[in-house]
């Protein structure tokens, strides 16, 4: 469990500022386990001769056996995942006709989400997004008991992709975190307003759009989503589409994690 949970489960009885009460979700933990795989690749080799099957199609056998307890071991007593996972109307950042989609609950202030968008996103974008087999749909989890300003970041985000610089305005912010996140909200909004000008978006618009409050009703709604799902602290991911179903990631996982499962479900 991540510090971020950590912080979230002793923050259990305060209010987000949206009103709505913590997130009281159960934690569904997916298992990959070193040791299934072996078990699987043991079974399988030993119905096959070793000059019929190439490593190549071993490893990916492997892959597709440890992706099915991904979507199907899950803790005793605990619900299964949900079959779909909805990507609302959401900003996406990729190909709209991706096969595979990586729903992303995450909060702008989170020191989590800024190490994946740092670390992790940069490669699945150069592998993935990029070449049009994934795309990532945002969806806001601001957890305003512990980052007072995640809910107006994730306002300036929607205002921007009222003008179709959500991307643009998603970089800036994990980009410059350490700048607002620990400003008091009213500077943090002005700095907010300056990023939106440095991506040349409309400033009135943007300004009226950040003080109206108009998106705090589709913040709300990804909230309800996220806590429905068992979302329990960011970042959050569910990888799939609604055919194969979707396989839940929780914090900031490295790459590797990711391109498992996106592999597996590709060559399904």
């Amino acid at each position: 469990m991540s510090s971020e949970d950590s912080e979230l489960n002793q923050n259990n009885n305060e209010k987000i500022a949206v009103k709505k009460s913590t997130f009281n979700g159960l934690i569904i933990g997916l298992i990959v386990l070193v040791g299934i795989a072996a078990f699987f690749a043991g079974s399988y080799t030993s119905n096959l001769n070793s000059n019929q099957i190439s490593e190549k199609d071993l490893e990916e056998a492997i892959a597709k056996l440890e992706l099915k307890v991904l979507q199907n071991q899950l803790p005793t007593g605990q619900p299964k995942l949900p079959a779909k996972i909805s990507v609302d109307n959401d900003p996406v950042i990729g190909s709209p006709d991706a096969p595979i989609t990586i729903i992303e609950f995450s909060d702008f202030q989170c020191p989590f989400c800024a190490r994946f968008y740092v670390q992790t996103l940069p490669l699945i974008l150069e592998e993935y997004i990029d070449q049009g087999k994934v795309k990532l749909v945002f969806r806001d989890f601001p957890i305003q008991s512990i980052h007072p300003n995640a809910l107006p970041a994730s306002v300036a985000a929607e205002c921007a992709n009222e003008q179709d610089k959500f991307r643009e305005m998603h970089d800036v912010l994990f980009e410059k975190q350490n700048e607002w996140s620990k400003q008091e909200t009213a500077d943090a909004l002005s700095l907010f307003t300056q990023y939106a000008n440095e991506i040349q978006l409309e400033e009135e618009t943007f300004a009226s759009c950040l003080t109206n409050g108009k998106h705090i009703d589709e913040i709300r709604k990804d909230l309800d989503d996220g806590r429905d799902y068992g979302v329990s602290g960011t970042p959050g991911f569910f990888v799939g589409n609604d055919q194969i179903g979707y396989v839940e990631l929780k914090g900031a996982q490295p790459f590797d994690s990711f391109k498992k499962v996106i592999d597996a479900q590709l060559d399904m």
